[in-house]
C-alpha cells in the first residue's frame, strides 16, 4: 500500500529536480545576491537594500521601465487584435486553409536572430526596402532604427501640434521593434484562436441567423464571449513574453547600447547591460527581482479577469 502511494511521486521526481535546480534555486540565489556587492571576482560586502534604493535614482532604469511599459501596452493589444482578425479570416477560408495556416505560423518558428537581421536590413535608412517603398509613393524616408523621437510627437507635429515629452510615445526606433515583435508572434496566437473558433458549435450561429442576427452581432454576441477562455490565455502569455523581450533589442539596436538615446532599452536588456557589460551582478539581480514582482502582480491582476471568462 505504501509503495503504491509513493509511486506517483517517483514519476514526477525527475521533473521536480529539474524545476527546483533550474527555477527555484536561481530565484532564491538571485534574491540573496541582490543584498550584496557581488562582482565578477566574488562577494565584496553586504549592502542591504542599497541596490534597490539605487533604482529610484537610476535614470537609465527609469527610462527602461518607461520603454517597457510603452512596449507592453502597444504590443499586447496589437498582437491580440491581429491574431483574432487573421484567425477569423482563416476560419472562413474554405480552400488552401492548411497553406495559409502554415504561412502565418512560419514567422513564429523562425529564429529571432534570423528575423531580426532580415528586418534590420528592411529598416535601413539608406538602402532599406521600407524607405524605398516610401520614396516610391512620394514620402520622406525615415530613420527607423535611428530615430529617438516619439511616434506620437512625430505624428502630431505634422498637424502643427506640440505634445509634452511624456505624451510623445515610444521612439520610432522602439516602434519599429514593436512591428517585428507583433509580426513574429501573430502566427502562434492565430493558431490558438483558430482552435478556439473551431470549437464553437455551429448551432449557435444557425439559431442566431434564424432570429435575424447580422454577422456583426454574431461576432460580438457569440464569437467573442465563447472564445474568452482563449483570449484570457493569450493575454496572460503574451504579456509575460513581451515583458521578457530581449533578442530583437540586442540584435537590431544593441550598438549603441539601447538604441538612439537609450529609447529602445527594455528592462531585460538593461539587466543584461548591468550584469554582463557593467559586471554589477548584484544590481542586475535587484532589477531582475523587480521585474519578477511586476510580472507576478500583473498575472495576479489578470487572474481576477477570469470571472469574466465564459466557459461552456
Amino acid at each position: 500500500m505504501k509503495k503504491n502511494k509513493l509511486s506517483p511521486y517517483l514519476y514526477i521526481l525527475p521533473a521536480m529536480i529539474i524545476i527546483i535546480a533550474f527555477r527555484f534555486v536561481p530565484i532564491v540565489l538571485s534574491f540573496i545576491i541582490s543584498f550584496f556587492d557581488w562582482k565578477l571576482t566574488g562577494v565584496d560586502k553586504f549592502v542591504g537594500l542599497a541596490n534597490y534604493a539605487k533604482l529610484f535614482t537610476d535614470q537609465e532604469f527609469i527610462q527602461s521601465m518607461i520603454n517597457t511599459v510603452w512596449f507592453v501596452i502597444l504590443v499586447v493589444p496589437a498582437t491580440i487584435i491581429f491574431s483574432l482578425l487573421f484567425a477569423v479570416l482563416l476560419n472562413n477560408i474554405k480552400w488552401l486553409r492548411g497553406f495559409f495556416r502554415t504561412a502565418y505560423f512560419l514567422p513564429y518558428v523562425t529564429s529571432m536572430v534570423a528575423v531580426s537581421i532580415v528586418w534590420k536590413i528592411i529598416f535601413q535608412q539608406r538602402s532599406g526596402l521600407l524607405n524605398y517603398f516610401l520614396e516610391g509613393i512620394g514620402l520622406e524616408p525615415l530613420g527607423w532604427l535611428n530615430e529617438p523621437t516619439g511616434i506620437f510627437t512625430m505624428l502630431f507635429n505634422n498637424f502643427g501640434i506640440t505634445l509634452p515629452d511624456w505624451m510623445g510615445g515610444p521612439s520610432l526606433a522602439l516602434f519599429s521593434i514593436m512591428i517585428v515583435t507583433v509580426w513574429k508572434s501573430i502566427g502562434y496566437n492565430t493558431i490558438i484562436y483558430l482552435a478556439g473558433l473551431q470549437n464553437i458549435a455551429k448551432e449557435y450561429y444557425e439559431a442566431s441567423a434564424i432570429d435575424g442576427a447580422s454577422k456583426r452581432k454574431q461576432f460580438f454576441g457569440i464569437t467573442l464571449p465563447l472564445i474568452s477562455p482563449t483570449t484570457y490565455y493569450v493575454l496572460m502569455m503574451t504579456t509575460i513574453v513581451t515583458f521578457q523581450s530581449f533578442s530583437q533589442i540586442y540584435l537590431m539596436t544593441g550598438n549603441p547600447a539601447g538604441g538612439p538615446q537609450g529609447t529602445t532599452s527594455l528592462i531585460v536588456y538593461y539587466i543584461y547591460e548591468a550584469g554582463f557589460i557593467n559586471l554589477d551582478f548584484s544590481y542586475a539581480n535587484a532589477i531582475a527581482l523587480v521585474l519578477f514582482v511586476v510580472i507576478l502582480l500583473l498575472t495576479l491582476i489578470q487572474k481576477r479577469l477570469e470571472k469574466h471568462v465564459t466557459y461552456e
